[in-house]
Order: C-alpha cells, then structure tokens, then sequence
C-alpha cells in the first residue's frame, strides 16, 4: 500500500464519502482530492486542490511518491450533456490519469465505471453479461475501462479494480433518490407505466467498503457489479421512503405512451432554453429496468452492512436542512 492516495473526482458525492473513509482508516499519511468543483462536504485531514482531468496532470502533485490511485472523475448526468462531453470528459479524463500513474509510479488504480455499460435490460446481468451501451454515457465509460485495462496490462505488477456501480444513494447525493424523495414529499409521484420495473441500488457506504475490500484482495484485475443483492422494484423503493420518512405511498400508474406525450411542452421549453430537466428520455429511464447481480462482489466475501431501508433511515438522520440532503 502507499502512504499517500489521491482521488480524482474527490469532491462529489461518492469522493466525499471516500475520503472520510480513507481519513478514519488512518493508512494514509496523504490523502489528496483533485477536482474541479467545491467539495461535497471539506473533509479534516484531506488536502484538496482545482485541476481538471481534461487536461494533463502535474506529476509534482504526487511529491515524487506512488499512489493509490481513486479515479472517481466523470461527467455522469444523463441526460443532461451534449454527446461529446461525455468522450471528452469521460476518456480524455482516463487517459490523463494512466499518463498520472505512470509518471508517478503509482501501482494502484481503483475506478469507477456504471452498469449503463450493458445498456438497457430486463433480463439479469453479471458481470459475465456482454456490454451494450446505448448511452454516450455508457460508452464513454466502456471506452475508459479499456483504457484502464491497457495501462494494467503494461507492467505485471499493476493493479485494476473497475466497480460498476447502480444507482447509488445517500447523504450529498443530490440525484435520483434526492429527487424521488422531494416528489413522493409532495405527494406528486406517479408510477410510470408501472410499477414494477426493477431499479437495482445500493448505499454509498457500502459502495466505499465494497473499493475497499475488492481493492484489498485483487493482485492484478478485478470488475466487479454492485448494487444491493436484493434488486428492488421501484414499488418497494417508494415502500421504504414510505417507511422512513412518512410519505404517502404512490398508488396511480399512468401509460407510458401518456407520459411520453405530457413531457412534450417541457421539452419545447428545453428547445428555447428553459431547461425544466423533464423529457422522454427521463421517462424512459424510470420505465426500464436495471436488473443487476453483484455476483463477484459476494463470491469475493464482501458483507452488506445495509438493506435499502436502513440505509435510508441512516440518511435521514445525518441529513441536516430537510429530509434526505
């Protein structure tokens, strides 16, 4: 292990958790976030400085040490960007931080990818499940993967471990969850097209313990899923924010074809600059399922300490302006 770890993308959400995780360890004597944006959350004992993964990265960072290198740095809203900022930020970004390990002699890369790799499916999937993104998301991910594994395959002592992670959820969030709270609050919540479609998930917590863990026992390539073992339906997820917080569960299901047609004004919006974040791909997304199998992460030994309701409750209580910050 290195004395110090650097971790790319440190100040979003999962980097923010992360780094708290890899402060209260106590097996770094350096940890570094190196970001564009302001943190999450400034975590004590993590040093952070501005640099975008677009563009070549200072060696002199590293103080002329190796590294554990946490590559967390990606554009991921989707949709939300044009198409080519996907590339540019995703594989450019890979690129640049193989360019980084290599100058530093750094031997340890942990990055994350997502399961919009395999695109769109109602069937499950594993690991073993051939790619099929249909995203510029997915496959600028799927692009940065290969990257990655070239730079492993160049020195036989290096280490890879990519997590594909699902819909991931808790305190700092500010996405997928966060939104579905702030809706069923406002009892507004409507099933799209049904109610069943499977949304696999897992806590960020557990996500930082899974790097972890995997990391520990890889010696050359690990690609793992994860998500919570159990592949909620979108129903049983609204059940638990029912559960923790209160809320009126969502009982009305619309068609999806009714949907589609009920988003087309906030799309003309969009087609004037009023940006309203609602169209049919949102819709879409919320009707497909993301029917996914941690399968090496629990053949690997690693042990869930949440389910989706504690680890709401969790949230909750950490959250500190309203419910789930």
């Amino acid at each position: 292990m290195s004395s110090q770890a650097i971790i790319f993308g440190g100040a979003g959400f999962v980097g923010t958790h992360l780094a708290e995780r890899l402060v209260a360890s106590q097996a770094y004597s350096r940890i570094v976030s190196i970001d564009i944006g302001q943190p999450r959350a400034t975590v004590p004992g993590v040093e952070y400085l501005h640099h975008d993964v677009r563009e070549t990265i200072d060696a002199r960072i590293a103080n002329g040490k190796p590294a554990d290198i946490f590559n967390l740095a990606a554009i991921h809203v989707t949709p939300g960007h044009p198409e080519g900022d996907y590339y540019n930020t995703n594989i450019l970004g890979a690129v640049n931080v193989c360019k980084f390990a290599n100058a530093t002699a750094s031997r340890n890369i942990v990055f994350t990818s997502s399961i919009s790799i395999y695109g769109p499916n109602e069937n499950e999937l594993d690991e073993d499940a051939t790619p099929a993104p249909v995203s510029a998301y997915g496959r600028s991910k799927l692009s940065a993967e290969k990257i990655k594994l070239l730079w492993q395959s160049e020195a036989s002592d290096r280490k890879l471990t990519i997590v594909r992670p699902a819909v991931i959820f808790g305190l700092y969030e500010r996405g997928n969850f966060t939104r579905l709270s702030r809706v069923m609050e406002r009892k507004a919540f409507i099933y799209p097209g049904r109610s069943d479609t499977i949304k696999s998930c897992g806590y960020v917590k557990d996500l930082v313990s899974s790097m972890i863990h995997m990391s520990a026992r890889n010696h050359g390539v690990s690609i793992y899923n994860f998500c919570f073992e159990h592949r909620y339906t979108i129903s049983e997820i609204c059940t638990a924010f029912s559960r923790v917080a209160g809320y009126r569960r969502p009982r009305l299901t619309i068609p999806i074809w009714f949907m589609n047609l009920a988003v087309l004004p906030f799309e003309a919006l969009h087609a004037i600059g009023i940006n309203t974040g609602i169209n049919r791909d949102r819709v879409r997304k919320l009707w497909f399922s993301t029917n996914i199998l941690p399968k090496r992460l629990v053949e690997c030994g690693f042990k869930f300490s949440y389910d989706l309701e504690s680890s709401l409750a969790e949230w909750k209580r950490e959250s500190c302006l309203k419910d789930f910050d």
